[in-house]
């Protein structure tokens, strides 16, 4: 079975950059198999916790995926239907081992089956996802100045303007402009400009989501 989309809409969101990444993976690009993983990680770890695994089972299914994403690279792929068969694959494997360690679900239901309120969900994960990858790409387009200043006020807890102007050696009076700076630099960047480009040309799509 190769990467196709199972559902219409759930796939790649026509994404240039998404769209590039099984191709130059199956070529062997290990920054390609990197950016996918850290793009996607997130969605397959969340579907699989809606299943309510063990932490052991959780990391079984998601090194499976993987692994059976590997497999699928060495196959023509339909690119921009990665995201869709990432979370397709994911399900399956939660379904197969929730079956092995609780018994068989109800009879006269489908192991395929999806509920549609459940494709909803993993559509805005699949959204979710590509809208991390963006934001990661924005930042790393913006001048090295601006990284590690963002990086600061979006860690968790965010640091003091006192920290910043001690870490960055920069008034703190001038943390509120550069910040402004760096953000419109953000919003020009092509990763974000791509990504709602991308939204407006979904069907309802929403340029600003």
């Amino acid at each position: 079975m190769g990467l196709k989309a199972s559902r219409p809409g759930l796939a790649g969101h026509d994404d240039p950059a998404a769209a590039a990444l099984p191709t130059r993976a199956a070529a062997g690009d290990q920054g390609a198999w990197d950016e996918i993983v850290e793009r996607y990680a997130p969605m397959v770890w969340s579907i699989c916790t809606r299943f309510r695994l063990s932490d052991r089972e959780l990391e079984d299914v998601a090194q499976n995926v993987w692994l059976q994403l590997v497999e699928q690279l060495a196959k023509p792929p339909e690119p921009a239907a990665l995201a869709g068969w990432l979370a397709a694959a994911t399900r399956r494997e939660c379904r197969r081992v929730v079956t092995a360690a609780r018994g068989p679900e109800p009879p006269g239901t489908h192991p395929d089956a999806v509920p549609a309120a459940d494709d909803a969900v993993i559509g805005e994960e699949i959204i979710t996802a590509e809208r991390h990858a963006a934001l990661r790409a924005a930042l790393a387009e913006l001048p090295a100045p601006c990284q590690p200043l963002i990086g600061m006020l979006v860690s968790d807890p965010p640091h003091s303007d006192a920290a910043i102007s001690t870490a960055l050696g920069i008034p703190a009076e001038s943390i509120g402009p550069r910040l402004a700076r760096c953000l419109e630099r953000m919003r020009e960047s092509s990763a974000l400009l791509g990504l709602a480009e991308a939204g407006a040309n979904r069907p309802g799509g929403d340029p600003g989501a």
